[in-house]
């Protein structure tokens, strides 16, 4: 009877520190599961719930009061999120500005640290368990840059493989419609890069940042170039180079592990066209100058550059590069400046800006499929990852796709020309022969 007696106590404590939490908020698409299976607040069901797995669950989540602290709850499995991932963000927009203010965390840290379970000072120790402290050296230096690419792109590409279309495409595709095939967007997508820099046969391309080589491999294959891809990663290169010679194409198309840093300005290393796509935000927005500089070099007069490259918008949530789930789990280093920084880089090297069009709802779109894609493939995730790694993905394909739903990030196409000694483009006048 005593037992009984103080685990209802502890559950009538639980529900009302989830009252707290909530206070203001109209949780119509998200609701709780205490670890007897009891649902707050009672009524219908709701499109996902958060799964409370032990009576201290709560205060793994809400004490350390950060997005990193909530980020690390779920990954050591003291919650889950059972049901449509993506509306829990619509709950997370609320919780993490009120749990900042600190008369409300105060309070609220008093009702948590009353739940049973470890106390303030191993929850917060284990909510300051950082991954990049192992990213050490200079930021944005080549060596640290180095390993904070291979941190985010060398996990498995068996494990990417299980998400990624067929081509291993890792940036947003380009939809006609919602109900769009992912491999189809992606191909289309590729189509569509190598029309807006009009790509002809016997020119030289370089894709800066390739990845697997997907758009490598469709530029020589489809539009007759020369195709240069340079990378970080040595999985991504070798899977690459296995490509190209299943494809016949290695007289046409190369890959190499080189820092965007090492490309050459020699006439022998001169291009008619370079892309970028997803590179950028590699690169920190104090060197942005540096990278369009020796772009800008390394193209012919008249060349051009397509990059593409995320960015804040202007309803981006406040600033925490240096301390998001994101930045310590995915991207360490990662930067996404707003659009106008991005563009003043450019012109203040030498480019002038001939398009910038932004893809943010197929970014969404990408992201809705490949969550759905992970999450359909989670028992054979884990043949490649363990369960803590395949929660990193959830949560951040899910939240990336919040992100861009709601218009906290963008994703710019920026097409940049190299002008001739005289001022002039080749540019023609109109943008049909994109839409063809």
């Amino acid at each position: 009877m005593r037992a009984s007696s103080s685990q209802d106590s502890i559950k009538e404590r639980t529900r009302h520190v989830l009252s707290e939490i909530f206070a203001g908020s109209s949780p119509d698409k998200v609701g709780v599961r205490l670890w007897d299976g009891t649902a707050w607040p009672e009524g219908r069901a709701r499109a996902a719930m958060f799964s409370l797995k032990h009576s201290g669950a709560l205060a793994r989540m809400f004490l350390p009061g950060t997005e990193v602290g909530l980020a690390e709850a779920y990954l050591h499995g003291d919650f889950d999120i059972e049901g449509d991932m993506e509306a829990a963000f619509e709950i997370g927009d609320f919780l993490l500005p009120h749990l900042g203010n600190w008369k409300k965390k105060l309070k609220l840290a008093g009702l948590l640290v009353a739940l049973p379970g470890e106390r303030g000072r191993s929850i917060i120790r284990r909510a300051a368990n950082q991954v990049l402290p192992q990213i050490r050296g200079k930021r944005h230096s080549p060596e640290r840059d180095r390993r904070a690419v291979t941190f985010h792109y060398d996990v498995s590409n068996d494990f990417y493989r299980l998400w990624l279309d067929r081509r291993m495409v890792y940036s947003c595709a380009y939809f006609e419609s919602p109900e769009d095939d992912l491999d189809w967007a992606q191909k289309r997508k590729l189509d569509y890069l190598c029309r807006k820099l009009r790509l002809r046969p016997g020119q030289r391309l370089l894709d800066v940042g390739c990845g697997w080589g997907a758009l490598v491999i469709h530029a020589a294959k489809h539009f007759g170039v020369q195709a240069e891809g340079i990378t970080l990663s040595e999985p991504q290169a070798s899977w690459a180079r296995a490509r190209i010679a299943e494809e016949g194409l290695t007289d046409k198309a190369t890959i190499q592990l080189r820092d965007y840093r090492e490309i050459s300005a020699h006439r022998s290393e001169i291009y008619d066209a370079i892309v970028s796509v997803g590179m950028a935000e590699h690169v920190g927005r104090e060197r942005l100058p540096d990278y369009f500089r020796l772009v800008h070099r390394a193209l012919k007069p008249d060349g051009v550059l397509l990059n593409q490259a995320i960015g804040e918008s202007v309803v981006a949530r406040p600033d925490n590069r240096n301390g998001s789930f994101i930045e310590q789990y995915v991207f360490p280093d990662g930067d996404v400046p707003p659009l106008p920084i991005m563009l003043g880089a450019a012109e203040s090297s030498g480019f002038e800006i001939r398009d910038v069009e932004n893809l943010r709802e197929h970014y969404a779109l990408t992201l809705h499929q490949w969550l759905a894609r992970l999450e359909a493939h989670h028992a054979e995730a884990l043949s490649f990852v363990d369960e803590t790694t395949y929660r990193v993905w959830r949560l951040y394909l899910a939240g990336s796709r919040h992100g861009f739903r709601r218009g906290h990030i963008a994703v710019y196409q920026t097409l940049l020309a190299k002008l001739s000694p005289a001022g002039q483009t080749s540019q023609p006048l109109t943008r049909n022969d994109w839409y063809r």
